[in-house]
């Protein structure tokens, strides 16, 4: 088994062209299943069969492990399996007659403007770190970047003539994303001040770069909007992708067009853009007023008798 794993981390990486973090995904969820099969001594993958999946499965939700963490293993392993088949290892595939465990529909979490605008005022503009947090989450908040894509940015992706990146995002696809003034106005500030600072004598093409003139990492930046929105007074987990989720739902609220939403945050499919079609409570009833007449007849007359 180790051998064939081996090959297809390998397909993975080279045909696949997969990113970094779906391969460690897909690393640790194969080895965990690896290691249940040892356990019920199982020492070939022509062994396992629907129950041996079952199994798995029972043995997932006795652990604690939520749906969507099955799912992802699940989805793993029948991904694994559709390369045995293809390379001729196993004749079917067990995942074939195995649902995934139905997940819940939870709406994504994001930041109103007003928290926005809170969290954009914690860094201190006066030290470079501070000039480099102010422009790394105006960014995130102006192009729905994810972090991935944001602290993979180098200096000659970005344009400030146009306000445009050029973008490699999932499957090496590449895009272009916008940023207004506001973001484009940071970035210049911490490319003429802070950035020269943290590089110091150093060489590196990185956007965003650490203390140490090293390119910042993801837990970084996560570490980085934790601490801003604590200072901040905001009572949310606040992380890069819910900076991504703001970012789309603010658009769609504004009336941004689905498509042109979905071309902005990269995805493949529209209907992973549609989860953001939401609204918030202050624009549903903006909206349902505005377009119904008895009920804008009566809120007028609410509005007069006050």
């Amino acid at each position: 088994m180790q051998e064939i794993f081996n090959k297809y981390i390998n397909y993975l990486e080279v045909e696949r062209n997969a990113s970094h973090y779906t391969v460690r995904n897909y690393k640790t969820d194969l080895l965990g299943f690896f290691q249940f099969l040892r356990t019920k001594g199982i020492g070939s993958l022509k062994e396992v069969d629907r129950h041996t999946l079952r199994d798995y499965l029972s043995y997932l939700m006795e652990q604690g492990f939520v749906k969507a963490s099955i799912a992802r293993k699940l989805s793993a392993i029948r991904s694994f399996y559709r390369y045995l088949l293809r390379e001729g290892v196993v004749s079917a595939s067990p995942v074939v007659t195995t649902s995934s465990p139905k997940l819940d529909k939870r709406l994504p979490s994001f930041l109103t403007i007003e928290e926005v605008e809170r969290l954009l005022k914690a860094p201190d503009l006066s030290t470079p770190q501070g000039q480099r947090d102010r422009a790394l989450i105006e960014l995130l908040y102006a192009s729905g970047l994810r972090v991935s894509e944001l602290v993979s940015l180098n200096l000659g992706q970005i344009n400030l003539d146009t306000n445009e990146i050029r973008v490699w995002g999932k499957g090496s696809k590449e895009r272009v994303v916008l940023m207004g003034e506001p973001a484009a106005e940071a970035l210049r500030h911490y490319l003429s001040q802070g950035r020269p600072k943290l590089l110091a004598e150093k060489r590196s093409n990185a956007l965003f770069l650490n203390r140490y003139g090293q390119r910042l990492m993801e837990r970084r930046v996560q570490r980085i909007l934790q601490e801003y929105a604590k200072r901040a007074g905001l009572n949310k987990r606040v992380h890069p992708h819910m900076l991504r989720h703001t970012f789309a739902t603010h658009l769609l609220d504004g009336g941004a067009d689905l498509r042109v939403v979905q071309e902005l945050l990269g995805h493949a499919r529209l209907s992973s853009t549609q989860i953001y079609t939401h609204v918030t409570k202050s624009q549903a009833r903006k909206v349902y007023l505005s377009a119904h007449p008895i009920a804008r007849e009566k809120d007028d007359e609410s509005e007069n008798r006050q």
